[in-house]
């Protein structure tokens, strides 16, 4: 263990970085830069010793943090070997949603988030939008729109749901922002759970459903006009009014004071 001085009569203990962290720091520098890339097979054991001047138990606890963190998958026996992985959002999305959970977040403390990040991706959108993407958005609304035209006799709304956030998520994957596309996805579980929660909640009261739902189709057309026009601040100022008055459905009753936690027991 260092000690260091960083002004005077102050001193702090710095731990010194175990040999298998930085043979995993090496290891995973190669694989972020993309030198090692998904699928690629390692070195063999005898090779990567002899590389890295460690003992063969050393490497392992190496090889233990990289498989942690999904970035290598070890394969045992006679035709095993160490394969470099891709990192999978899923991994992110069940690692920050414990830490939701055991944070106490509460549903609404995730709205509120939802209604910053999102309207600001649909500016994003409006001026960066391909026809692709303008299609994609009018073929998401007509889904719903198909699937309400069933009537609620018909209905599954934990599908009315789904097909809802399908949107949702094309507004974020589609802003051109690489970071708010990955927050999309890293929370979409959690909101999935939530909106299911809230059909859940909303019981037998099927008219009332249909026609928020058909209010919400009104919503997508109308905001993907606004889009294939370019129209940015437009877009974020209805997202906006859209995300405020859904939450007000979202988080009646007692669901603003539920937590993330209340989603997964």
């Amino acid at each position: 263990m260092a000690t260091v001085n960083p002004g005077a009569g102050s001193t702090k203990l710095v731990r010194a970085p175990k040999t298998a962290e930085i043979i995993a720091d090496h290891l995973r520098s190669s694989i972020v830069r993309g030198v090692l890339k998904d699928g690629d097979a390692l070195p063999t054991e005898v090779e990567l010793v002899k590389q890295f001047g460690v003992s063969r138990p050393t490497l392992r606890e190496a090889f233990r943090i990289l498989e942690s963190e999904s970035l290598i998958v070890v394969r045992r026996g006679s035709r095993g070997g160490v394969l470099v992985s891709a990192p999978e959002t899923s991994v992110a999305a069940r690692n920050f949603g414990l830490l939701l959970q055991m944070s106490g977040t509460t549903l609404a403390d995730l709205y509120e988030a939802r209604k910053v990040f999102e309207p600001a991706a649909a500016q994003m959108l409006a001026q960066r939008a391909t026809p692709h993407d303008v299609e994609d958005l009018k073929a998401a609304a007509a889904a719903l729109a198909a699937l309400v035209a069933r009537g609620t006799d018909a209905a599954d709304f934990g599908e009315w749901s789904a097909a809802t956030f399908r949107f949702h998520d094309l507004i974020l994957e589609r802003a051109g922002n690489n970071t708010i596309a990955l927050v999309g996805a890293v929370l979409r579980e959690v909101v999935t759970r939530h909106m299911a929660r809230v059909m859940a909640v909303a019981g037998g009261n099927h008219d009332e459903i249909e026609k928020q739902f058909k209010r919400t189709i009104r919503t997508f057309n109308k905001f993907t006009a606004l889009i294939e026009a370019g129209k940015g601040v437009e877009a974020k100022e209805l997202w906006s009014a859209h995300m405020e008055r859904a939450g007000r459905n979202m988080l009646w009753g007692g669901l603003a004071r539920e937590t993330v936690l209340d989603l997964y027991v």
